[in-house]
């Protein structure tokens, strides 16, 4: 028998203990049952506490048990709890249990679909949830899908499929011959394109100063009468929601346009996209089938665990050749090779819980779990709108709401107010130069007890800085 080295020793054994992943389940579990009773940011003292991981790296080997307990008892009670049904700050989803439970099993699995065989199962699940996807969201069926970290990775890939493809137009190999000397590509935005897009067009070498920027509405829509001639060289990026508003562009004509111009047309539809599921609210989306290439994310509308993106291209060779992958001892198969589709070979399995979501969830689960959303969007806006003091500046088409205070001043007071009563969470922005509080409901958890609790905070808050301010005077 081979004799092991003392820490080989040591981690064998652990992995012969069952009570150190059990242990690890059951904090978990309890965790995640207690969550939805829980504030929804970490306290002062459960802050305070973090100071505990403070220390030098350590000399010599720990015991797996007290780091596992080190880990549950100051680090639970200091996380975010944006999987509860009262977080609205950034868009970050919920998770669908089965989402977690498939997550975890994933883990022991520790499987990358890098190549077919390297894990069967993530070739096979990717291949499912591609054609599944391409279903939903009514894409042609050319449509590839890479699975990637979210739609900040999903978007860069699209643009470099684009790079590759109006490059390609102009008979330059952008793989053989380099950014130096190329000829130019177009670069054609509206004025409130997410900042994920911005430096994916920034790490692709195009440059922000080049951007043809377009005028956009009271909605953040781009106008599409302004949008200026197009050709095959220049690539077109939209949006399916408004990271602000929630509003959609025009894809239906601006696509039309694109497509006779031989323009390629890149839609960022982070978590707006889902809509494309939703019978009352798939309008959103006509046109969108005519782009050349869409950013989603899973771990926002879905509720699928963290990390969940996807890119899809209806140009697999220009997909494939902006990602190329080479190497001599790269194996491929008859089946997918999901390391053609994305930047990363080393990457986790991450399609394990998205299958096992959309297979849970089925057509009619996703449309009532979205559609659910924008309803208890549109009771928020309703909570707030007719209570003095606040404003909603937004049409609500999907999850998305803008809400003003009278003043600057008194909309972050406001703010800061909410966030330290701890009912629930909620994020600030601006829209057209004036601060506003952004309310993203994007949880399958939220209930309408939920709005109704959250939309009392904002008024509380309100009369509580109200008071301080007359106090003050």
């Amino acid at each position: 028998m081979t004799k092991k080295s003392t820490i080989q020793d040591k981690m064998y054994s652990d992995i012969q203990d069952e009570s150190i992943f059990t242990s690890a389940q059951t904090n978990g579990y309890n965790y995640l049952t207690e969550i939805f009773d829980r504030n929804v940011f970490p306290t002062e003292k459960a802050l305070t506490d973090l100071t505990y991981f403070d220390e030098e790296m350590p000399e010599h080997s720990s015991n797996a048990h007290t780091v596992l307990e080190h880990l549950h008892t100051y680090g639970s009670p200091a996380t975010v709890t944006n999987m509860g049904g009262r977080y609205f700050g950034f868009v970050c989803g919920s998770s669908v249990p089965v989402g977690l439970a498939a997550k975890n099993l994933a883990t022991y699995w520790d499987q990358s679909p890098t190549m077919n065989v390297l894990s069967p199962i993530g070739s096979k699940l990717e291949t499912v949830v591609e054609n599944w996807l391409k279903n939903i969201f009514n894409l042609p069926k050319r449509t590839v899908a890479g699975f990637v970290s979210g739609t900040s990775m999903a978007t860069f890939c699209g643009l470099a499929a684009a790079r590759y493809r109006l490059l390609a137009n102009q008979n330059w190999n952008i793989n053989e011959d380099g950014f130096f000397n190329a000829p130019k590509i177009r670069v054609v935005t509206g004025k409130q394109a997410h900042s994920t897009v911005l430096k994916a067009i920034s790490l692709l070498g195009f440059g922000k100063n080049t951007i043809e920027w377009v005028d956009v509405d009271n909605q953040g829509k781009i106008i599409p009468e302004l949008i200026p001639e197009l050709d095959n060289t220049t690539l077109l990026i939209l949006q399916a929601g408004n990271v602000n508003s929630g509003s959609f562009d025009d894809f239906e004509s601006i696509c039309e346009k694109a497509n006779k111009a031989g323009a390629w047309v890149h839609i960022d539809g982070a978590f707006g996209f889902w809509v494309g599921a939703v019978n009352q609210l798939k309008h959103l989306t006509k046109g969108a089938e005519k782009a050349n290439s869409w950013a989603v994310d899973g771990h926002k509308t879905l509720n699928t665990p963290y990390d969940s993106g996807v890119v899809l291209c209806e140009d697999k060779e220009a997909l494939m050749s902006a990602l190329h992958m080479s190497g001599r001892y790269i194996i491929t198969s008859k089946e997918r090779d999901g390391t053609f589709y994305t930047p990363e070979m080393s990457r986790r399995a991450r399609i394990v819980e998205l299958w096992a979501i959309l297979k849970y969830l089925g057509k009619s689960g996703v449309d009532e779990m979205i559609l659910g959303m924008h309803k208890r969007a549109q009771q928020f806006a309703n909570e707030l709108k007719n209570e003095n003091g606040f404003t909603i500046l937004n049409d609500v088409v999907f999850n998305q709401i803008l809400v003003r205070c009278n003043t600057d001043e008194l909309t972050v007071k406001t703010l800061n107010r909410i966030q330290k009563l701890r009912t629930c969470w909620v994020g600030g922005s601006q829209w057209k130069g004036k601060q506003v509080i952004r309310i993203s409901v994007c949880s399958w958890a939220t209930t309408e007890s939920d709005i109704v609790k959250s939309a009392n905070s904002f008024k509380q808050a309100l009369r509580e800085v109200q008071k301080l301010t007359l106090i003050a005077k």
